[in-house]
This record gives structure tokens, sequence and C-alpha cells, in this order.
């Protein structure tokens, strides 16, 4: 049994005792009163799931197993010579709560390499695809076409106790996260750089062996290790980790429930943002005659897009009240490796004018930059100009999150989400409308 399956085995106890504790003496408690706006509106910010994966902070952002994005990219052990943290040691933080030691790096860096390899009917499957399928399509097929490799399946067929369940559930976790930057490399190169993939290199840590594999030089792998963390998790209510964890409580393994998570990914309201936030950026200079517009110039052109009804794509969050420090990791990446890029110049200006803006305008309640205003910007600059490969990116990173909170649902017992639906005509006897 490897290091970090046994440190799983050993807290995974104490949190079963935490619940049932939860469950039986304090079930009853109240912890917020559901509204009507609530169930017609998406059930925003309704507190009816849990994790303890992660947390939207308003104010700090995203909290990874406690610790802020700064404190992870401090923290998390590093390869030597690079600035950024091993996305595998991002994992062992996600699973366990703790900062991996460097025997505890070692050793999740090796397991991944030894799970690495992607079966050959996965590519065969891609390569009978047409080509102008969309690769986000490609990504959710390849995935679910691996399902008859579960190991969650044949032990839940075999009669395992459900207290187990956790133990296969985590073998077929580590078995995708590992193959996912090789399938994501795969489509690109298959389908936007004339058919010629390029082996995966069991030598190299995940964020290396993507870059390589790509065919994109130093500094891609930083880039790649630092898109994979900030991208891994935001919540369990988010669409991507909701979906993963709704299709898991049902026992369907971790196959069809990531290929469903990544299905909800690919919508424009979710994923798709960071590739609308660079087409926008980029007709803006279009208009300003494929140019750097100067400060004044762009004041008047936000100021017009929002006078005529618009939005300004990649500013405000639904949460965070602050600047999303997503954002910040990706700016200070780009202001070391790529501050003269003419994209570049445009983000950094339009962080500048537009919070004031959107403060005077009066109708944004976080007036900030998210993750989306950054994110595709520096995949162009390295030459990843296809916008539709952007969310595949997203989704390797976001699976991270998602398939951990898998495997803590099946250790705990999370029961099968089924909640209640009530009529139109019901809420309007409850509300007193005649």
């Amino acid at each position: 049994m490897s290091k970090l399956k046994q440190k799983l085995g050993e807290k995974i106890p104490e949190f079963r005792d935490r619940i049932v504790r939860l469950m039986k003496e304090y079930g009853e408690t109240e912890v917020d009163k559901v509204h009507i706006r609530q169930l017609y509106g998406g059930m925003r910010g309704l507190k009816c799931l849990t994790t303890d994966i992660s947390y939207l902070d308003p104010q700090e952002g995203i909290r990874f197993r406690g610790y802020t994005i700064p404190e992870c990219l401090k923290k998390l052990p590093k390869a030597k010579g690079a600035e950024i943290p091993y996305v595998e040691g991002h994992v062992y933080l996600l699973l366990t709560g703790e900062m991996p030691s460097d025997n505890d790096i070692e050793d999740v860096v090796e397991e991944f390499k030894a799970r690495s390899r992607t079966p050959q009917y996965v590519f065969d499957l891609l390569r009978t695809m047409p080509r102008d399928t969309h690769p986000m399509s490609m990504f959710s097929a390849a995935i679910v076409a691996m399902q008859r490799e579960s190991q969650f399946v044949k032990a839940y067929n075999a009669g395992i106790s459900k207290m187990e369940y956790w133990k296969p559930t985590y073998e077929d976790v580590l078995n995708l996260l590992a193959k996912l930057p090789e399938i994501a490399a795969y489509i690109y190169r298959m389908k936007y750089k004339a058919d010629t993939p390029i082996p995966t290199n069991t030598d190299l840590d995940m964020g290396a062996n993507f870059a390589h594999m790509m065919d994109i030089g130093h500094p891609y792998d930083e880039l790649s290790r630092l898109y994979f963390i900030l991208h891994s998790d935001h919540e369990s209510g988010n669409v991507s980790a909701h979906t993963t964890h709704l299709v898991g409580s049902t026992l369907s393994d971790a196959y069809y429930a990531l290929s469903a998570g990544m299905n909800g990914l690919a919508g424009p309201l979710h994923g798709l943002a960071n590739q609308e936030v660079l087409r926008w950026i980029q007709g803006v200079m279009e208009k300003m005659g494929n140019k750097v517009p100067n400060e004044d110039e762009l004041k008047q052109f936000v100021w017009d897009t929002l006078k005529s009804g618009q939005v300004i794509p990649g500013y405000g969050h639904a949460v965070l009240r602050q600047t999303d420090p997503r954002y910040t990791a990706q700016r200070d990446f780009a202001l070391k490796h790529l501050p003269d890029d003419e994209i570049f110049k445009m983000v950094s200006m339009l962080y500048e004018v537009v919070p004031p803006i959107l403060k005077e305008h009066g109708k944004a309640k976080n007036p900030w930059p998210n993750v989306d205003a950054h994110s595709g910007v520096i995949q162009w600059h390295y030459g990843v100009t296809e916008y539709d490969f952007y969310t595949v990116m997203f989704g390797v990173g976001r699976a991270i999150g998602v398939l951990s909170n898998l495997i803590w649902d099946r250790a705990v017992g999370q029961a099968i989400e089924r909640p209640k639906s009530l009529t139109t005509s019901m809420l309007e006897e409850i509300a007193g409308i005649k």
C-alpha cells in the first residue's frame, strides 16, 4: 500500500465518527432558511453541501484545506530549480489536509508516473471521432471510455463492504488523474498540430510532462503546474464539482462521475468563460486599431460598453469581494515571464481602469477581476491559440479537486443526493398567494 493511501486510511475513521455524531446529535440544528428565490435562483448560496477540500472565502478567495493560494504556492514542495510547486503535492494536500514532506512528495510523484500510461484503445477511439469534434467532447469521451478499467466496479460486484468503498475509488481516482494530462495533450496534438502526438515521459512530473507532450518549452512547465493547481477546486457548489458529486452519489464510478462533471464544465457559464474573456479583449484591441489603447480611450470604451447594457467579461464574482487570488497568481507569473506581451499590457490596463468604473457605475457587487480575466491570455502567449482547448486544460486541473472529494464522499458514506421538489402552486400557497 502506498504511503498516501496509508495516510488516508489513518484519517478516515476520525472523520466518520465526526459525521455520525453531527447526524445523530445535531441533525435537526438549523443552518440556513431556504427562500423561494433560492429555489428558483439555482440554489445560490444555499448551505446544503459539505466539503473539507476547499472553501471560497469572500475576502481571501479559495482556501485549499485551509491554506490560501499564496500559502499553497509558498509551502508546497517544488522540484529542484522550479518556481511553482508539484501538482502531485497539491493532490496530497487536498486528500490529506497536510503539506507533504520531501519523502511524501517523492512517493506521490512516483505513484503518478507508474499510473500515467493511457490505454491504446483510448487513442484509437479519439482517432475515430471527426476532427471538428469539440475537444471537450473528446476529453469526456476518453474519460468514460476507460470506465472498463474501474477498480470500484470490480470490488463492488465482488461484494466489498461499504466501509471499504473509498479504497477502490482511490485506485480509480489516481489512475484517472495520472492519465488526464496525456489524454489532453494527445487531443491537442492530434486535432491542432497536424496529428503529431508526443508520448508521455515518465521521468517528468505532471506539469513538466504536460508541457513536454504539448511541445512547449520552459517556462510552460511552470505555467502548467500553476494552471492545474489554481483550477483544481472551487467548493462543492460549482457545476463541475456538484455534478461529479451528484453522479458519484449513485455509486457510479469515478469515470462516469468525472465525465459528467466535465460535460458541465464545458458550459459557457462555467469553464468556457476564459475563452470568452480573451475573445472580448482581442475584439477590443481590434476596434482600437489592433493596438493597446491609451487609458482615456479604454475608459471611454468601458463606459460605452456598460451604458449599452453589456458587461465587462472577467470582472465580478458571485462570492468574492476582492481581486481573485487566482488572477493575482497569474498576473505575477505574467509580470515575470511576459511583461511586454501586448495582450497582457491590455489586461493590466483593464485591471487599472475597470474596477473604479464599475464602482462608479454601481451595479456590480464585485468590481474586481476573477480567474477568467487572465488565464487565456498567458496560454495565447505560449502559442496555445485554440480557444476551444482552454477548457480541456481547465478540466485536467478541476479533476484534482472533484475526484479528491469523491474519495471522501465514499469514505464518509455520503448518501445519494435526492432533494425534494415543490410545485409552483405549492410555493404560491406557502407564500399566501390566492
